[in-house]
């Protein structure tokens, strides 16, 4: 387990008898930004508190830093740095206060203080406000306020539990970039979203849908999953081409996004063949056109098959 970060075995999480998290598996490779990547309820945040061992699994294993989470919790919280959804930022106290407040929890030595704070006021362009109260920072702000709070004592691991929900797209943007830096320093990042497009910045990814983790590769390798032609199409009327669509031979599924529609075909002559059915049927066809499968089309396509 030499090059092995975080190693899960069997790992099931259940609640009054309802299972959130399902016979869990997964290896991830030390200096690896790994994405868990599902909708709201898929069970990301539990797995997420079971490896920072803030609760209890009912059965199954893991070992975070080469650490048990069944019996060397303590020891684990020594070695990352965990960012939950509601980072715990105090809003009266200011930037430098919130920092230095973590700083004494994670007992830094008095002399490392000074230049670790230094640098990550300057990795996060905080520098310029130290003394605003963290309740007046923007929602990108304070997620970086956040990962400097858990980054203070320089974890090995660190866990952000949806860091950019909520965040406007530059912050997101900004905090990806961060997130990159730290990679050169060999962290290892273990983040969920909800946000499929960010999961194509991960170097490998994990579905999970209903506590159940569908696939884990490299985003390219997961778009290969649906090995059939897929359609992009316009239409004034999305819902009904769906409808109509969903109807004929040789599709293999559709989805909507607002008006666009991905429509999967068991083989690539048949494009021309769907468009001119759909213009018999009257259906207002603005544009077509060939495309590769994203991660999202992939993801709908294996949560139909659940």
């Amino acid at each position: 387990m030499n090059d092995i970060a975080i190693k899960i075995e069997n790992l099931t999480k259940a609640f009054a008898g309802d299972v959130v998290v399902d016979n869990l598996n997964l290896e991830i490779r030390k200096g690896d930004l790994f994405g868990l990547v599902g909708p709201d309820g898929a069970g990301k945040t539990t797995v997420m508190r079971l490896l920072a061992a803030i609760m209890e699994p009912t059965s199954g294993e893991a070992w975070v830093a080469s650490r048990s989470i069944l019996t060397e919790g303590e020891q684990i919280k020594e070695n990352i740095g965990y960012m939950s959804q509601q980072f715990g930022l105090y809003e009266d106290l200011t930037v430098m206060e919130n920092i230095l407040f973590y700083a004494d929890i994670y007992d830094v030595p008095e002399n490392k203080r000074h230049s670790r704070i230094k640098r990550l006021l300057d990795f996060s362009n905080l520098a310029p406000f130290t003394n605003r109260l963290a309740g007046k920072l923007s929602g990108g702000m304070k997620q970086k306020l956040g990962l400097v709070c858990a980054l203070i004592h320089r974890p090995d691991i660190l866990f952000l539990d949806e860091p950019t929900n909520g965040v406007d797209p530059v912050s997101r943007r900004d905090f990806w970039k961060i997130l990159y830096g730290l990679l050169k320093e060999h962290v290892t990042i273990f983040v969920s979203t909800a946000y499929l497009d960010e999961a194509e910045r991960c170097m490998e990814i994990g579905l999970l849908y209903n506590g159940k983790l569908l696939v884990k590769a490299k985003p390219a390798e997961i778009k290969k999953a649906i090995k059939f032609p897929m359609l992009e199409l316009w239409s004034d009327d999305a819902y009904t081409v769906k409808n109509v669509v969903a109807d004929m031979k040789g599709i293999q599924g559709v989805s909507i996004y607002g008006d666009r529609l991905h429509i999967t075909l068991t083989e690539k002559g048949i494009i021309d063949e769907t468009i001119e059915k759909l213009k018999v049927e009257g259906m207002g066809i603005k544009d077509y056109r060939e495309i590769l499968p994203s991660i999202e089309d992939v993801f709908i396509s294996m949560v139909g098959k659940q």
